[in-house]
């Protein structure tokens, strides 16, 4: 997920984001991937969703409409206040959603040096806007219990907390992130999903699209993204339609997130 950045900032963010990095976001500039080193991702045990995390006291389910109706194509966005150690970088992860989809006014007129300077962090990154393509969110915990930001006007629920590594890790695609989000991420059975596949046959489904390299970018585009990516030697994309209910089930690990060249965040594929 490419963050937008303020012409204050460096513009080698590439991540999240979750998602990430991110997802991070989704996980994190502008130019990921342009030369062959970056486009190798870097093998290490660490990068795997291996970090045990306390079992979840409860879940709620996190809906869009009354009806609780799917987040599929649901608008969001977040803040990333992000924290340096030792030339390491880890986040908070403000997001939107479920408090509102991210008004394009006010989003646009976020400065990030600006709350990254109310907020005391080093860096802020803005991360948006973006679109979910799971169905449903289960979340441990009460989601209206997460501590809460406003920032110019947007709401935002913390969410996570990512583990970015390095600054050149940050900027690299294809390489996952831990992220700490103790969820359920659930694509329903009929539903299209878009998958990658590493070397070695890891599968990381994509959880969010974003329009941030390529504002046009629609879901119907998806199912041909492949053609588009500049993938690195041996990974592959494809699309699928869901048979039975596709769950990412994170709630007592860490979860694997990892962004595309066009800032699309994917997450591994669990297998409990």
């Amino acid at each position: 997920m490419t963050p937008r950045t303020t012409d204050h900032q460096p513009r080698s963010w590439g991540w999240l984001g979750l998602a990430a990095t991110v997802a991070v976001a989704g996980l994190l500039g502008t130019s990921c991937g342009s030369t062959d080193d970056e486009a190798t991702p870097r093998s290490s045990p660490t990068t795997k969703a291996t970090t045990t995390l306390d079992p979840p006291a409860s879940t709620s389910t996190m809906a869009t409409t009354a009806a609780g109706g799917s987040l599929r194509a649901k608008r969001y966005c977040e803040v990333l206040l992000v924290q340096l150690a030792d030339g390491n970088a880890t986040a908070d992860v403000y997001n939107s959603f479920p408090l509102n989809d991210c008004p394009d006014a006010l989003w646009t007129a976020l400065d990030a040096t600006a709350i990254a300077a109310s907020e005391g962090a080093p860096i802020a990154v803005l991360n948006g806007p973006r679109f979910w393509l799971m169905d449903r969110i289960e979340k441990a915990g009460d989601v209206t219990e997460l501590p809460k930001k406003d920032f110019g006007g947007i709401e935002m629920y913390r969410q996570a907390s990512v583990s970015i590594g390095s600054m050149a890790d940050a900027a690299t695609p294809y390489l996952p992130h831990e992220v700490d989000r103790a969820s359920v991420f659930i694509f329903d059975a009929g539903q299209t999903v878009y998958e990658l596949t590493d070397p070695e046959g890891t599968a990381y489904v994509m959880q969010t699209w974003s329009q941030q390299k390529d504002p046009t970018l629609a879901e119907a585009d998806l199912a041909d993204l492949g053609s588009k990516l500049q993938l690195p030697a041996g990974w592959a994309y494809r699309s699928r339609t869901l048979t039975e209910p596709l769950r990412i089930d994170t709630t007592t690990v860490a979860a694997a997130v990892l962004q595309d060249d066009l800032a699309n965040s994917y997450s591994q594929i669990t297998s409990r």
